[in-house]
């Protein structure tokens, strides 16, 4: 099993910044795929980054491309979500994921085996 806890979400005004992590338990965190996710209400979650387990290949969504920077620190097993720049339209509940096939970054929702709870980050005109 694996256990993923999201935080460092919350309200921030337009063109701010907040530094999203999620913390993994339970199996050995360096060698799997992980990604963050979110989903606004009323819409379908959408990716917005992906990592793969070394940290040198990651993916962002071309909405998020230039503003959100992904990252992992696998001593702490740890991934964390950088987001500058933020518009109202980042609002939305962010999860991470965890995907245990394979070596590259993943990019579809069923590609991962374990969620996170979520976070929060409300965006503020």
């Amino acid at each position: 099993q694996v256990q993923l806890v999201e935080s460092g979400g919350g309200l921030v005004q337009a063109g701010g910044s907040l530094t999203l992590s999620c913390a993994a338990s339970g199996r050995t965190f360096r060698r799997y795929a992980m990604g963050w996710f979110r989903q606004a209400p009323g819409k379908k979650r959408e990716i917005v980054a992906a990592i793969n387990w070394s940290g040198f290949s990651t993916y962002y969504a071309d909405s998020v491309k230039g503003r959100f920077a992904i990252s992992r620190d696998n001593d702490k097993n740890t991934v964390y979500l950088q987001m500058n720049s933020l518009k109202p339209e980042d609002t939305a509940l962010y999860y991470c994921a965890l995907g245990l096939s394979g070596s590259a970054y993943l990019t579809q929702m069923d590609e991962y085996d374990y969620w996170g709870q979520g976070t929060q980050v409300t965006v503020s005109s």
